[in-house]
């Protein structure tokens, strides 16, 4: 699907208030409501609007601590990536697991309470995992957010 600038700029104003209406993106970019409900009816059927989501405050839910986990198996074959990708995404405060290429083979973002909390859940949970070898903790001390390519 080829996006025009209009496409671009609707995306732009959904990914920062997925809440606006037809009627209030319309007016926003010039067009008429039935017109926003359209284009926001071809992206979501193309695929390119893939959900809309609620954007929680992790820390204002009570979890002040985000950890970045490399992950390296110890042992690799289809199996045991699948094996331990079901596995992290059972655990609720894993928030985004990430296939990458480099020294590790995963990346997480894990949320929890506090830094003993992080422990508990490092040692009960992250280092059980299927295959779990070498992990690395980094520690989230600040984010500042950028909007996407568009």
């Amino acid at each position: 699907m080829t996006l025009d600038a209009t496409d671009r700029a609707l995306l732009r104003l959904v990914a920062e208030d997925a809440t606006r209406s037809a009627a209030e993106l319309g007016r926003a970019l010039g067009l008429s409501q039935p017109a926003a409900w359209r284009r926001l009816r071809r992206l979501e059927a193309s695929g390119v609007i893939r959900a809309r989501r609620l954007d929680i405050d992790p820390q204002a839910a009570g979890f002040g601590v985000t950890v970045f986990l490399g992950v390296k198996l110890a042992a690799k074959g289809r199996a045991s990536l699948e094996d331990f990708e079901r596995a992290a995404a059972a655990i609720p405060e894993v928030q985004t697991i990430e296939h990458i290429l480099g020294l590790y083979d995963y990346r997480l973002r894990v949320v929890a309470r506090d830094i003993p909390d992080f422990e508990r859940l490092l040692r009960r949970r992250i280092m059980t995992l299927p295959g779990a070898g070498a992990v690395e903790a980094n520690v989230l001390l600040s984010e500042e957010r950028r909007p996407g390519p568009l």
